[in-house]
C-alpha cells in the first residue's frame, strides 16, 4: 500500500505539493493546526479538514498533536469520521490487509495536549504488538531524528525513551511521526532504518517559519 506521509502542516497546508504519482492512502501524523485556543483553533481545523477531506486518495488517516485543539471535542472527532477519514486515538485500524496503529501521545513538555508524563508513558505503549506495519505516533523515539534545542539552545535529543524501547521490541515496517520539525542546525525530516525498522519523521514545517509554507512536502513509504 503506497502510502503519502505528512505531519506539523500548522496550518500550511495549502503549500503542500501533491504527490503525482498513484497514491493509495495518505496520512497525518498530528499538529495540522497551530494555535492552543478554541477561538483561533477552530477555525484553523475547518480550513485543514476541509483541504484534507477533498484530496483524491481513497483512504485517509488522522491523528492529532498537541497542538490540535480541535481534537478534545467528540462533535469534532465525530464530523472527522462522518467525512470517511480514519481517525486514530491510541487505536488500531485495519486496512487493505494491513495494520496501523495512531496515537497522539508526546512526553509532557509545558500545557499542550496528548501529554503524558515520561514516567508514565511506558504503559501506554504495552497496547503495541509484533505484527504492526505502520505505527503512527505523533512524537518520535527518543535518538531517532529528534534532534533540537533546550531553552538554553543546547543540542537534545527529545523523544520519548519508552518509546524507542517498544519499538524496537515490536519492530514495526515502518515508524511515522513529526513533532519534531527540522531548526536551525537540527535535520529531522526523512527516513532512517536501524534493525529493518523505517523510522519516518514526516513534519513540514521548519521552527521560526510556520508561517512561510511547508519546507517538506511529505514523503512516500509503501507499507
Amino acid at each position: 500500500m503506497k502510502c503519502w506521509v505528512i505531519s506539523d502542516t500548522h496550518t500550511q497546508q495549502a503549500s503542500l505539493g501533491l504527490p503525482t504519482e498513484p497514491i493509495e492512502t495518505v496520512i497525518h501524523a498530528g499538529d495540522s493546526t497551530n494555535y492552543r485556543d478554541w477561538v483561533n483553533n477552530q477555525p484553523e481545523f475547518e480550513e485543514f479538514i476541509k483541504w484534507f477531506s477533498g484530496i483524491s486518495i481513497k483512504n485517509k488517516i488522522l491523528i492529532a498533536g498537541n497542538h490540535d485543539t480541535w481534537a478534545l471535542k467528540k462533535y469534532n472527532v465525530d464530523r472527522v469520521k462522518e467525512l470517511g477519514i480514519h481517525y486514530l486515538e491510541h487505536e488500531y485500524l485495519e486496512l487493505e490487509g494491513k495494520l496501523i496503529f495512531g496515537s497522539p501521545y508526546t512526553p509532557t513538555f509545558g500545557n499542550w495536549h496528548f501529554m503524558k508524563d515520561r514516567g508514565k508513558l511506558s504503559q501506554y505503549w504495552e497496547a503495541l504488538t509484533e505484527n504492526i506495519d505502520a505505527l503512527v505516533t505523533h512524537g518520535p523515539p527518543k535518538g531517532i531524528l529528534d534532534l533540537s534545542h533546550d531553552r538554553d539552545h543546547n543540542l537534545e535529543y527529545c523523544g520519548d525513551g519508552a518509546l524507542t524501547k517498544a519499538v524496537f521490541k515490536v519492530k514495526p515496517k515502518f515508524h511515522v511521526f513529526g513533532h519534531i520539525h527540522n531548526s536551525e542546525g537540527c535535520y529531522n525530516q526523512g527516513i532512517r532504518t536501524f534493525e529493518n525498522i523505517n523510522f519516518v519523521n514526516a513534519s513540514c514545517v521548519t521552527d521560526g517559519k510556520f508561517n512561510q509554507g511547508c519546507t517538506s512536502h511529505g514523503l512516500i513509504i509503501d507499507i
